[in-house]
Formats: structure tokens, C-alpha cells, sequence
């Protein structure tokens, strides 16, 4: 009987492989300059948005093998040419094809599309994964002018709807971006990934991220929102994937030099090398950056190195390795008060208070194109890090540090290795096209974290004192396996649906102890006590989603999605000691899903729009909320707050004034963009009084960043003017801060940024202020560090940046 089983289903699946295969053709064709027939090299072919894609040679050659019989509408598109469109019909033979494409301009004097197009869309089909019918957005990196060598988030981002960022620095060191009512501590409810592998701590156990790529080395940024929780992780945030830049194909070598001076004793310095030879291609960065800070006790050093060698084994066949590594040295001056901050944001009232990271990563991953109907993409990646904070932290943020106690350390290892496979296959089913992608993951997680007394010094020691006392000493363990699928049925040439489900089974464990002290009026220990304990938590479910895009004209599209998310307990969630915090021993994961609705241009050049309207359905949502403990003394506890919903409407629209007014300009550009969003929150139910009713911490009502860019030649300018309406830090709606301010209001703020960039053959000199109008003002209320407390965000700073590029 089994082996009758295996045999059918051996049988299916041969049938399933090799459906399409029979009655497949091969399309082929060239690719020419209409003014004088010259061929075009490296323009992309697309068939039906992006299902298929390929480029021309050198010679303007390009093909597509084993195409299912069927309709399917071209483009083809190169820079300095327009793009073109036709629907080309394949069938029961091959099918050759001469384009022709007419030039836009010169390439000399004209502003191509690249320096326009600041932001867009993925397409239906890209980088072996499935986008149809999912709200998301694409930062393309070399058409922004911003400070990149600070990381700049309230500017890199700034074309991306609803975000919420929090400065928690002016270098950029650490990005905290949270939306539509998410946390945006170290961007923790994101999948956050570097080259589609996993860049955070732990992606279930500690989800913070404490390594960011360096701008500089960015080509890309994708952000793809709740709807990616089947492909890429639970998270209701989403997914966020930086592209680092790929190896210049058409050099051996290209130098890229970039040094940067600025305000408050900042440097960065940035070099990239890059380059192809024959079957190896290879990209690698270093950045050195250091600096003052703003504030008194802020300096700062940081080390960044990222290497990438890909070898192309054969026409289908590649293997790429990555490497990262990162290191810094930070010192943190401290929270304030809300009376600190009003008296004097500039203050700082700890000077022995550190924080340290070192991240090491390694990646390889695997790409093969059995035809042009079914590829292949394996990754495997593995972290090994640490994190320390050491510092004088009381509850009451306003204490003077004495000087000479021992000093609360915590840290946290953490090794980490997985693996994700994907295979994606284009098939027909009825003559229509139709595209599957399966994949499987797999995490296992080893993470360390430990909690003492530290020295009594002001250097950066991070070795626990001789005499130290344990606050917890904890193993976490994390397993997880998950296998997705998503497949787009395409009805017509207008219409597709995308269902999707994903299997997830994790199981996280917690071993080891915590401590307990206790000490007279005086302050005097009395006695110790340590406990012992082993938490463990296996689960398994499945999420399901489903999208649906509409063309209802060539240059519009109107998408809608609907999926489950998921987050799990967090090792912070588990076991934490803090004098201004408690943790809930018996929360629970949290769950819901998210709905979005919208529409936006497709391939437009003059207006580029992306109007939508979403629904985050939160269950369960892990929040602080202020209370008291056994002795009186006002703490925040981390608990399942309630059921949170959040609804609102998130827009983006960008026009290209000048070629409205210059159609036919060769050296002016000019756009103006602004990006908005509304959102409504409400806690609909919790058992916490008090919270009911009550809006969701982290949502400002309006959030609106706005801007215009103009360039003539080589010389461009951007102003950008941000604004937040106030937001709630705590699920109580606290508007004090009070003694620790933890809790409490996070007033509206609005900023000024301004940036220019001029280019001479291999130079090219940029400057940028920040903060034009040196507004006073903060986005955050920590509970732990860097504060506890408001932590100020940077005053006007200059800066200025000289690159060689050669």
C-alpha cells in the first residue's frame, strides 16, 4: 500500500514538473536603437509584469526557453530609451522579435528616469519571490539627495507612508522605524533582512536589530508590509530587505572614496572596491565613523565591513558568499525628565554609562535556472554577536550618578545559524499563465543573556565585578521550521489573484536562574535568594492570506490583501531585571491580521501615486503600561495590554513639475513629493483598567513628510519638511513623565532638512543641514537603554561630503 502511495505521488509530481513542458516554445529577438539601429545592451524584457524577465546582451540578443503557449504583454525598457510595450501571442511555435526604441535624449546632457524615479513598486514576480497584490515600496538609494553618511532615517525613508522613527542617535548607528502603531524600538516588528537573509539578533526569540547597513553601501531598500508575513515571517510589521549594492559588471575595478566632516565632531570616512572578472564578480565596503554627539557623553566609534564574491558556475548557475562584520563603541549620556528637557535638552547626567555591539554574518547563497520556467534559490546564513550595556541606571532619572557604585551589566550573546529554499515555477493551467512559489525554512537559535553588577569605574569594562551578584543568568533556545507557498492565478490580462498560506512551528525554552535581593530602609542586603527554572513552549499553526491586483488601464493598478500575522514572546518578554520595570511571567503570543486596499501607478514617469487604506487587527499586543509595585513605587509592566485595531489611510504622490513645464529640457529637473498618513487607534478591549477606550501607544493621528528636489546638470537640491502630530508612549495614555519619564506624552514636532550634491567628471561634493530651524524636540521615552527616559534628538548639524569615484 505504501509503495502504491509513493508511486502516485511520484507520479503527480512528475506530471506537475514537467506540465508545460510539452507545447513550450522559446522567444527570442533584438533589441535596437530606432535613430540609427544600434544594438542595446543590458535592456530588460519583462513578460507579463515582471512573471518572466531577461536581458539583451551586447549584442541587443536576448530569449526566453520553454514559454508555455499562451498571450503575454512585453516590455522592453533600457536607460535613455522610452520604454515599449506590445502583447505578443505564442503559439504551437517559436517566435522571433526585432524592437526598436526611441531614445529619450542625450545621455550627456539629459536627466535620465533613474534620477527621477526616487521611489516604487515591486513588481508581480522579483527575486525569486511573489509581490502581486501586496502593498510595498521600493527606495531606490542613488536617486535621493541626503545625508547618507549619517544614516539619515527621517530622510532615507521619507517616501515610505506611515512610519514612525525614532532618533537615537544623529550617526545613524542603530535604526528604530515602527508603523501603523508598532513599536519602532530597533525596528523590531519587521522582519528585518540584508540581501534576503535574516540581520537581527534572533528572528523570532529578539527580533532587535542592532546592525544597519551604512547607506553608502545601499542600492536598494524594499519595504513589504503585513502582507509578507507568508514568505518572509510572522511579523505584523512586515519586511524590510536592504540591497547592497551588486558588482559593477563592465570594470575589473571601480574605486568609490567617500569622506564626510560635519557638526559635533563627526567623520566618516566610506571606501568600495567592485568589479568583474570573467566568472567572478566581487563587491566589498569598509566605513570608519566617529563623533562628539550632541550631547556631553555621546562619542562614538564604529567599524563596518561587508564583502560579497559571487562565481557564475554556468549560464544558470551561480554561488555568491557574503560577509559582514560590525563593531561600535558607544557612550549613552541618559535619559531626562520632562523638567530636564525643558530646562536644557543638551544636558546629560551620566558619564559611566556604555554600549557595545560586535556582529559577525556570513551568508551563501545558491541560484539555479533549470529553464526559463523553474528556478532554484538557496540560502544559508549563521550570526555570531554580542551585545553589552553597562551603566548607572536608578528609576528615578534625575538621580545623580555618585561616582563610585558598581554599575548594572547585561549581556547577551548570541549564535544563530538557518536556511531557506525556494523553488519558483511558471506554468500554464486552462492557457493561462500561472506562477508558484513553494519554500522551507529553517532557525535554530543558542542566545545567552546574563544580568550583574559591573565595576565601579567610567571606562567601558564590561566584566562583571569579582564580588557580582547575579540578577538571572538565562539560555535561550529557539527552533523553527516553516514551509510557505503562494502561486498567482492570472485571469485575463487585467486581473490575478494570489492566495498564500504558510505552516510555522517554533519552539522557544528558557533555562537557567534569577536572583533576589533583599535589603533594609538603608539599603542594607538582608539576604539573597536564587531561583531555578526551565520555560519551554512548542506551537504549531498556519496563516493564510490572499491578494488580488486589477489593471483596469494600462498605467493603473488596484491591489488588495488580506493575511494572518503572528509574533511570538520575546526573550525580553521573558526575563528581564529593570528598577523602572516588571515582566507578566504568564504572557502570551500575540496574533491578527492585516487588510490594505489601494491604488497606485504603474511605470509612470510624470505622477507616481500610491493611495491605500489599511487595517491592523492586533490581538494579544505585548505594551507597558504604568502600575505599582509591592512597595508603592510607580514601574511599567510588559503584559498582553489587549486587543488593539488600528485603521487608517497612508498616501504617497510624487510630480514631476518640470517636465510638466519643460517637456522638452535636457538639463532642468524638479519634483515635489509628499507622503501622509492617517491613522485612527483604539484599544477595543483589555483587562487592564483604564486602557480601554484608550489610543494605541506609538501612533501619532497624522504623520506627513513632504518635500521638493530640483537639479540643472550635475547640481541638485532637496528640502524635505517632516511633521508628527503628539503620540502616547503607554497604553494608560500617561501625559507626566514623572520621576522616571518612562511614560507620558511625546509632543507634535515638525523639522527641516537640506540637502545638495554637485558632480565634476569623478568628484562629486555634497552638503546637507539637519534640523534647518535647530528645533528642540524627541521621539522617544526609553525604559531602559539608552535611557531610561525622553532621549533628545540631535540639534542643527552641517556636514559635508567629498567622494571620488573612479
Amino acid at each position: 500500500m505504501i509503495k502504491k502511495y509513493c508511486f502516485f505521488l511520484s507520479f503527480l509530481l512528475f506530471t506537475f514538473l514537467s506540465s508545460g513542458v510539452f507545447a513550450q516554445h522559446k522567444l527570442s529577438g533584438k533589441v535596437a536603437a530606432q535613430a540609427d539601429s544600434t544594438e542595446i545592451g543590458s535592456c530588460t524584457i519583462s513578460l507579463n509584469n515582471g512573471t518572466y524577465l531577461a536581458n539583451t546582451d551586447s549584442l541587443g540578443r536576448f530569449h526566453f526557453r520553454d514559454l508555455p503557449d499562451g498571450t503575454y504583454q512585453l516590455t522592453a525598457y533600457a536607460i535613455g530609451y522610452k520604454s515599449q510595450q506590445q502583447t505578443v501571442v505564442i503559439d504551437g511555435k517559436n517566435k522571433h522579435l526585432h524592437i526598436f526604441l526611441e531614445a529619450e535624449g542625450d545621455p550627456d546632457t539629459e536627466i535620465v528616469i533613474e534620477d527621477v524615479v526616487t521611489a516604487t513598486h515591486m513588481k508581480d514576480v522579483e527575486d525569486m519571490s511573489i509581490y502581486a497584490g501586496k502593498k510595498s515600496e521600493v527606495i531606490v538609494v542613488d536617486s535621493l539627495v541626503v545625508n547618507a553618511a549619517t544614516n539619515n532615517a527621517r530622510q532615507v525613508y521619507a517616501r515610505v507612508p506611515g512610519l514612525n522613527i525614532w532618533e537615537n542617535d544623529g550617526a545613524g548607528i542603530q535604526l528604530s522605524i515602527g508603523g501603523r502603531g508598532l513599536d519602532p524600538n530597533r525596528t523590531s516588528n519587521f522582519n528585518v533582512r540584508q540581501n534576503g537573509y535574516d540581520i537581527s539578533a534572533d528572528a523570532l526569540g529578539y527580533p532587535e536589530s542592532y546592525y544597519t547597513p551604512p547607506i553608502e553601501g545601499v542600492e536598494r531598500i524594499q519595504v513589504i508590509r503585513g502582507a509578507a508575513s507568508l514568505q518572509y515571517g510572522t511579523q505584523f510589521g512586515g519586511m524590510l530587505n536592504f540591497m547592497i549594492r551588486k558588482p559593477v559588471a563592465d570594470k575589473k575595478i571601480q574605486l568609490v572614496a567617500r569622506q564626510t566632516v560635519g557638526s559635533f565632531g563627526f567623520y566618516n570616512t566610506f571606501t568600495s572596491l567592485s568589479g568583474t572578472i570573467k566568472k567572478v564578480s566581487y563587491y566589498t565596503y569598509f566605513q570608519y565613523k566617529t563623533g562628539n554627539g550632541w550631547r556631553p557623553n555621546s562619542d562614538f566609534d564604529t567599524y563596518n565591513y561587508f564583502g560579497n564574491i559571487n562565481y557564475q558556475i554556468s549560464k544558470r548557475t551561480s554561488i555568491g558568499l557574503d560577509i559582514t562584520v560590525m563593531s561600535y563603541l558607544a557612550h549613552q549620556p541618559g535619559g531626562l525628565t520632562d523638567q530636564m528637557f525643558k530646562d536644557d535638552p543638551r544636558q546629560s547626567n551620566r558619564e559611566r554609562n556604555w554600549f557595545q555591539v560586535n556582529w559577525k554574518m556570513a551568508a551563501i547563497t545558491f541560484n539555479h535556472k533549470f529553464n526559463e520556467s523553474n528556478e532554484f534559490n538557496f540560502r544559508l546564513f549563521g550570526l555570531y554577536a554580542n551585545r553589552y550595556s553597562l551603566g548607572f541606571r536608578p528609576n528615578r532619572v534625575a538621580t545623580i550618578d555618585p561616582g563610585d557604585t558598581e554599575r548594572d551589566l547585561i549581556k547577551g550573546d548570541f549564535r544563530n545559524i538557518g536556511a531557506e529554499a525556494r523553488y519558483m515555477k511558471h506554468y500554464t493551467l486552462a492557457d493561462k499563465a500561472l506562477v508558484l512559489l513553494v519554500g522551507a525554512r529553517g532557525y535554530y537559535g543558542n542566545n545567552l543573556s546574563t544580568q550583574g553588577m559591573g565595576s565601579t569605574g567610567k571606562d567601558a569594562d564590561f566584566n562583571y565585578a569579582s564580588d557580582n551578584f547575579m540578577n538571572y543568568d538565562y539560555t535561550f533556545k529557539n527552533k523553527n521550521l516553516a514551509l510557505f507557498a503562494e502561486n498567482i492565478f492570472y485571469i485575463g490580462n487585467r486581473l490575478s489573484i494570489t492566495p498564500g498560506v504558510r505552516y510555522e512551528y517554533i519552539n522557544t525554552s528558557a533555562d537557567g536562574y534569577y536572583g533576589t535581593q533583599y535589603k533594609d530602609l538603608a539599603g542594607n542586603i538582608l539576604a539573597t535568594d536564587t531561583t531555578f527554572e526551565y520555560r519551554s513552549s512548542a506551537r504549531q499553526f498556519i496563516l493564510g492570506g490572499i491578494g488580488i491586483s486589477y489593471k483596469p488601464m494600462k498605467k493603473i493598478n488596484v491591489y488588495g490583501n488580506i493575511s494572518q500575522n503572528y509574533r511570538s514572546i520575546t526573550y525580553s518578554d521573558m526575563r528581564i531585571s529593570n528598577p523602572s520595570s516588571s515582566v507578566d511571567p504568564n504572557m502570551q503570543d500575540e496574533r491578527g491580521f492585516t487588510l490594505d486596499l489601494g491604488m497606485r501607478s504603474e511605470e509612470t514617469k510624470l505622477f507616481i501615486y500610491d493611495g491605500s487604506f489599511f487595517i491592523l487587527n492586533y490581538a494579544n499586543r505585548i505594551g507597558e503600561f504604568q502600575t505599582k509595585d509591592a512597595t508603592g513605587r510607580f514601574i511599567r509592566e510588559r503584559t498582553n495590554i489587549g486587543h488593539a485595531v488600528m485603521i487608517g489611510v497612508e498616501c504617497y504622490a510624487e510630480y514631476d513639475v518640470v517636465k510638466l513645464m519643460l517637456p522638452k529640457t535636457k538639463v532642468w529637473s524638479g519634483s515635489v513629493f509628499m507622503n501622509t498618513a492617517f491613522i485612527k487607534s483604539e484599544y477595543v478591549k483589555s483587562i487592564i483598567p483604564g486602557v480601554q477606550g484608550n489610543e494605541v501607544e506609538f501612533v501619532p493621528k497624522f504623520n506627513m513628510k513632504a518635500g521638493v528636489r530640483g537639479g540643472y546638470k550635475k547640481f541638485k537640491a532637496s528640502f524635505q519638511y517632516t511633521h508628527l502630530t503628539q503620540q502616547y508612549s503607554d497604553a494608560t495614555n500617561a501625559v507626566d513623565g514623572g520621576a522616571s519619564a518612562v511614560v507620558g506624552l511625546i509632543p507634535s514636532y515638525h523639522i527641516m532638512d537640506l540637502s545638495l550634491s554637485y558632480e565634476y567628471k569623478i568628484f562629486r561634493l555634497e552638503a546637507n543641514i539637519n534640523n534647518l530651524t535647530n528645533q528642540m524636540y524627541f521621539t522617544r521615552r526609553a525604559t531602559g537603554y539608552p535611557g531610561p527616559g525622553i532621549l533628545p534628538s540631535d540639534g542643527r548639524g552641517y556636514y559635508v561630503t567629498l567622494q571620488v569615484k573612479i
